[in-house]
């Protein structure tokens, strides 16, 4: 019955040098996906998969739907069953009948309650964790993390820094050193140059 879920605003989760303690303000909802389009006539959903283990997603009972993962009024649906087709999952909600009942969730980011997630693994984290976290370079504070984009090949850090203005910065384990999260610190080494000169 969980999900590690990823997505707008941070909410996925990685393996690196991290040491997870105690609760790090997790939200309420975690994005699993965004609803493309009706699948057939049959009320099917297609949805783009944005959690890195589809795998779970059978397993869960409901899903909430919404604009946004900030949607005041999210809905949350029974979800009968899931299905895989290439890299998209096929969901079939309770009350979703036919085409014309799916097309109206067509575009809607599929969510799942923080407290149906994974546990997490010795060594993980969610990305949501990181934000607002202070990175500290080479001895040198460079600002707060703001956002962390995932590329596929890496993750990558936006730091807002008041010496820099934004920073984007690759995160992978050449340049993470480690993860202090009771300190609240992304120790870190930077590629030479990525820094604009003083």
């Amino acid at each position: 019955m969980s999900v590690d879920a990823i997505g707008a605003g941070a909410s996925s989760w990685r393996s690196n040098k991290a040491r997870v303690s105690k609760d790090h303000g997790q939200p309420r909802f975690l994005v699993v996906g965004e609803i493309l389009r009706p699948h057939g006539i049959r009320g099917e959903l297609r949805m783009r998969v944005l959690t890195d283990n589809p795998d779970r997603l059978p397993n869960l009972e409901s899903v909430h739907l919404g604009d946004s993962v900030n949607d005041a009024n999210l809905q949350e649906f029974a979800l009968n069953r899931v299905r895989f087709n290439k890299e998209y999952a096929l969901l079939s909600l309770e009350g979703c009948r036919n085409r014309n009942d799916a097309e109206r969730f067509r575009g809607k980011i599929v969510l799942i309650g923080s407290d149906q997630t994974a546990p997490l693994q010795n060594g993980q984290y969610y990305l949501f964790q990181l934000i607002g976290m202070r990175v500290i370079a080479d001895q040198t504070a460079i600002g707060r993390v703001k956002d962390v984009l995932q590329t596929g090949a890496n993750d990558v850090y936006i730091v807002y820094s008041d010496e820099f203005g934004e920073v984007l910065i690759p995160a992978h384990d050449e340049t993470i050193l480690r993860i202090d999260f009771d300190a609240g610190i992304i120790h870190m080494t930077l590629p030479e140059g990525l820094l604009p000169t003083r």
